[in-house]
């Protein structure tokens, strides 16, 4: 730049002219974010809604024992003291909602059907809550060798004395010949077949002697032929006739009759009444 023309200094800083502060700029300090409250709102609300899921549940498992306790106590007329358990199977809250019981066990220590008491373990599936019938049931009787002598005595087997020695049942007793007692002890496997139970002979002792079914003939002729052969033996009239003999086994020192249950059992009162072996 020429002497004519000179460069002028800046001006100095002064309180008369103060230095503008340009708004946003990096020495200005921010306002803090505020952070979004709602996914805290959605998870107390969801977690309330769980603890309220669960209640319920336990609500449900609570009372549903009572109620179906009272309508199987009432429907097979059974004491109203009679114990009973019951134990439902899977979230109950669906089941609930769609008017229907997946699957429930029912178990007693003692229970007394017509002339058989045993303990009991029942299985239902398809259970509806508004009424109608059972999709399917089956369960166990467990009795004891007495109940047992009770329900074979209406076999031709001699039995005084009734013995389990598992899977085989032993039936001692006498029968004539001629007018004389023979003893006799007649060794048996158990089942069942149409809904009765059989009685299998494996081995017969007469007199001392183990004979098998020609024996017996030749030397006791009829007197003793229903021996040699199987027995058959019908307890429908015993047991409710919704209720079939399906299968009969020695465990120990009882008698396990498997039975199957008919559905419409819950409905028809007739299935509830004893059945008959005519």
């Amino acid at each position: 730049m020429s002497d004519e023309h000179p460069t002028l200094p800046y001006p100095e800083t002064s309180s008369e002219h103060p230095t503008l502060v340009i708004p946003g700029s990096a020495d200005e300090p921010r306002p803090p974010r505020r952070r979004a409250r709602w996914p805290w709102v959605v998870l107390v609300i969801v977690l309330v809604l769980a603890a309220l899921v669960v209640a319920a549940e336990f609500l449900a498992r609570a009372i549903l024992p009572g109620i179906v306790r009272g309508i199987v106590i009432e429907q097979l007329d059974l004491p109203q003291d009679q114990q009973l358990d019951v134990d439902a199977v899977g979230i109950l809250l669906p089941q609930l909602i769609g008017g229907r019981l997946d699957e429930l066990h029912l178990t007693t220590g003692a229970v007394t059907f017509g002339g058989i008491t045993g303990a009991a373990d029942v299985t239902a599936t398809g259970i509806p809550l508004r009424g109608g019938d059972l999709a399917d049931a089956r369960g166990t009787v467990r009795i004891d060798q007495e109940q047992f002598t009770d329900l074979v005595t209406a076999s031709d087997l001699p039995i005084d004395e009734i013995g389990f020695d598992e899977p085989n049942v032993t039936a001692s007793g006498s029968f004539e010949v001629f007018g004389m007692p023979v003893p006799v002890s007649v060794t048996v496997t158990p089942g069942a077949d149409a809904g009765d139970l059989l009685l299998t002979p494996v081995e017969l002792q007469i007199a001392g002697l183990t004979l098998n079914a020609a024996d017996i003939a030749e030397r006791f002729g009829d007197a003793a032929a229903p021996l040699a052969g199987p027995q058959r033996i019908c307890i429908a009239d015993q047991l409710p006739a919704g209720l079939t003999v399906t299968g009969l086994e020695i465990d120990g020192t009882e008698a396990v009759i498997d039975l199957d249950v008919d559905g419409a059992i819950a409905t028809d009162e007739s299935l509830q009444q004893n059945g008959s072996c005519d």
